[in-house]
């Protein structure tokens, strides 16, 4: 019998034709494999075909995931395939950043440690020192890394070491947990397809300070977070998650921010599961999400 070590997760994109299920199920059955859960979609407008397939391999020999490797990048090659094999046994390693407002940081956080989320939190990263000691009520390493003037040179040099940390912690994933800091287009780059970032989705009819006060004095009745990939085109990555609630004219501002932050936390959480449980496939500027 197979055991958790034994489980992976595939999932591909390619264009859609005749025969893709079919060759991928003939490797994990070739392999000694046993399919345990299975999603697809074939996307008409596009012409593509998304894949997610968890199985097991009732032999635990590394030769035997190696050669299942191989196989696949035999199949990939035919059927034109982005794709990637995952070890679902594996807890991926997630660094969080945070700046002054703390909920989403202590949403996450508190999800780590009831085993909400499957994962290792080697370290947080922040441009002020006001959770500190959050991080170490989790026992989890705090890097206080400041911006102290605006320059080019002081975020270059900031950035340097927050990369820094990405690199000897191994991390697999960057989640941006209300890092008030736009990222330069070079650790954009760097972290493509592998950083997650929240805001409210009032954007763009409501720009800077205080959004929430701006949407009160408009009357809107309906607010939102919205959780996505960063990209170089600030807060238009590929959507993850959105999450809305109905307000109405009873809510002062304060209790719009309060619905707004639980809309946050909420969209931000399944973001970074669905992420880390190899749900999402970006495929342009959208995603696929098998939830």
């Amino acid at each position: 019998m197979s055991n958790p070590s034994d489980t992976y997760i595939i999932k591909l994109s390619c264009p859609d034709q005749p025969g893709i299920v079919q060759a991928v199920s003939s490797v994990i059955f070739e392999c000694g494999g046993n399919i345990v859960d299975s999603a697809q979609f074939g996307d008409a407008r596009t012409q593509r075909f998304f894949l997610r397939t968890q199985f097991s391999l009732t032999i635990s020999d590394p030769a035997l995931s190696a050669d299942l490797r191989a196989r696949f990048a035999q199949v990939a090659e035919r059927f034109d395939m982005q794709w990637e094999i995952a070890d679902a046994s594996r807890k991926p390693r997630v660094l969080l950043m945070v700046s002054k407002i703390g909920h989403c940081l202590n949403d996450l956080l508190f999800r780590y440690r009831t085993g909400q989320l499957n994962v290792e939190i080697p370290a947080i990263v922040s441009n002020h020192k006001d959770f500190y000691q959050l991080a170490a009520s989790y026992d989890i390493p705090f890097h206080y890394l400041p911006l102290m003037n605006a320059t080019a040179e002081s975020k270059s040099a900031q950035e340097a070491k927050v990369w820094e940390v990405v690199q000897q912690e191994r991390i697999d994933l960057v989640v941006l947990a209300r890092y008030m800091q736009i990222l330069s287009p070079d650790l954009c780059e760097k972290l493509a397809g592998r950083a997650i970032n929240i805001h409210h989705s009032f954007l763009p009819s409501f720009k800077g300070a205080k959004p929430y006060y701006q949407a009160y004095e408009r009357g809107v009745k309906l607010i939102g977070a919205t959780a996505h990939y960063v990209t170089t085109d600030l807060d238009e990555g590929p959507i993850i998650e959105q999450v809305v609630e109905r307000v109405d004219h009873a809510m002062d501002p304060e209790s719009l921010t309060m619905a707004g932050r639980d809309a946050e936390c909420v969209a931000l959480s399944r973001a970074v599961k669905w992420h880390l449980e190899q749900r999402v496939i970006i495929s342009g500027h959208r995603t696929v999400v098998f939830r």
